[in-house]
């Protein structure tokens, strides 16, 4: 591995045995992000009693490039289970791990985006026992909707004209494409 590491020990004897787990754990970044430019690791014991039951805490600083860095500070440890000072570093390295995933995404560009939802008009109403209707949207399409596709009995409170957002569904109906969910926008509506 050719990442720098520094190994610092708080409240407690240096340990070769903590510090290979450290060595180990820190190798493993390297398949998630190869360009760590150094990790600090403070490990640090609450208080240097040697009894059973101590909490072990744990902190990574690595630099990244561009000329940042990310930090994983487990200093308020969330569950006994950081009495084992393995199960403290196998914990804070997985956070890393996730830091790491997620900066990688950052810089590749690969990062989530939520589509706006599509918004239209009701343009025709066929009120009744089947009760259905069409929409025209934002993006020019006209799509199909059936009363059990507004939720809450909201249909019978549509009109032409009345403002909805809509979800479409995949493939279509004898009608066209198909609206999954059918949410009335408006003063007297609330939108989730």
């Amino acid at each position: 591995m050719a990442t720098p590491i520094e190994i610092v020990f708080k409240n407690m004897d240096h340990s070769d045995f903590v510090e290979q787990r450290v060595q180990k754990e820190a190798a493993k970044l390297d398949r998630f992000f190869g360009r760590t430019g150094s990790i600090r690791v403070v490990i640090e014991a609450a208080n240097r009693s040697h009894r059973k039951g101590d909490l072990y805490q744990v902190g990574i600083h690595m630099t990244v490039p561009p000329g940042g860095s990310l930090d994983v500070n487990h200093a308020k440890p969330a569950s006994h289970a950081h009495e084992d000072v393995y199960v403290a570093i196998r914990d804070a390295f997985s956070a890393a791990r996730r830091q790491l995933q997620d900066h990688a995404r950052k810089l590749g560009g690969d990062v989530k985006t939520h589509e706006a939802p599509l918004h239209g008009r009701v343009v025709r109403l066929i009120p009744g026992d089947e009760g259905y209707g069409f929409i025209a949207t934002s993006d020019g399409r006209e799509i199909y909707f059936h009363h059990n596709s507004v939720p809450g009995g909201d249909f019978n409170r549509l009109q032409e004209g009345s403002e909805v957002r809509i979800s479409v569904a995949e493939g279509e109906s004898e009608h066209g494409p198909q609206a999954s969910t059918v949410l009335p926008v408006g003063k007297h509506h609330i939108v989730g």
